[in-house]
């Protein structure tokens, strides 16, 4: 699943808004495992654009 997310959040990055969507449903549907390595890889591909982003939806994952 981690890599179908990868693939998704790759050819949506264009657009904000459906990034952070779908950013919100991989984050539901990943095991913990998968979320730590998704999170490095979201800021190590797309933390220049769209950091605030990725902030606020792992953020949410820690509570």
């Amino acid at each position: 699943m981690l890599e179908y997310f990868k693939t998704i959040l790759s050819k949506v990055s264009f657009d904000k808004k459906l990034f952070e969507k779908e950013l919100k449903k991989a984050i539901k549907s990943l095991i913990p495992e998968e979320l730590n390595d998704l999170k490095k890889w979201c800021y190590a591909r797309f933390g220049h654009i769209y950091g605030p982003i990725i902030d606020r939806q792992f953020v949410l994952v820690q509570q």
